[in-house]
């Protein structure tokens, strides 16, 4: 499981980190799941750019080899759509998306929805989550798109500058409430850029109290962030980045 990679074309340095994670990793494994944000921007299927054509070939080179993809949309690539998996032969996941691996059943999402102290993104997100809104954006042309995709990360660059840092993190509250709602013990998420692993306890809605456990996966900078789940169990890895 990998989220937060934010590749775009002035970080080559994070493309070709990649590319080695996928050929020399996801490549003997058998499912890949992307958690959101593998593009810093993604402005539609159309996208020619080279970041989107390496995403493209990567993603589906996998598929090829027997690595099944699974994808799910963040806060900077939700318009990745029908046309990409198609193209890739990947598989669209629902945020959230309860999943069974290994005889564990876990939630898996991006992660922002949890985010609900902050009042302003949240009020964001429901406006791009809204697939009236994205159908206007994607009518507009490649070149309006990118534009409005480089003002918007200014514009979220400025916002997060004077934002306390814990009201960029998730709410516990929200997580409880929905890891009860899916009744889980196992929540796995990126989006918050602080890798970690969280244990705690939630009471079910019968009133019993649940040990549970949430996993953080790490935005690649300086690291690459990764999750491996096997019979032997669950770790959260990290490895260094050349810049």
């Amino acid at each position: 499981m990998i989220s937060d990679l934010h590749l775009c074309d002035s970080r080559p340095d994070l493309t070709a980190a990649f590319e080695y994670f996928c050929q020399h990793h996801a490549a003997r494994a058998q499912q890949l799941f992307i958690l959101g944000d593998l593009s810093d921007a993604w402005v539609g299927d159309d996208d020619d750019s080279e970041t989107a054509n390496v995403i493209r070939s990567q993603l589906a080179a996998l598929q090829q080899s027997g690595t099944q993809v699974w994808l799910m949309t963040g806060n900077r690539d939700f318009l990745m759509g029908e046309k990409l998996a198609s193209d890739c032969g990947l598989h669209l996941l629902d945020d959230p998306s309860e999943v069974e691996l290994y005889g564990r059943r876990m939630l898996l999402m991006h992660g922002d929805s949890l985010c609900t102290d902050d009042a302003e993104y949240m009020a964001f997100r429901a406006q791009i989550r809204n697939r009236q809104a994205q159908q206007q954006l994607l009518s507009q042309t490649l070149e309006q798109r990118r534009a409005l995709a480089v003002a918007l990360r200014a514009q979220s660059k400025s916002a997060n500058a004077t934002k306390a840092e814990d009201i960029m993190d998730v709410n516990q509250g929200e997580v409880e409430r929905v890891m009860c709602h899916h009744k889980v013990d196992l929540l796995i998420h990126g989006h918050t850029h602080r890798p970690a692993n969280h244990e705690f306890a939630y009471t079910n809605d019968s009133g019993d109290q649940v040990r549970a456990r949430r996993i953080v996966l790490g935005d690649w900078g300086k690291l690459g962030w990764y999750i491996t789940l096997s019979n032997a169990g669950i770790e959260l890895h990290s490895f260094p980045i050349d810049s």
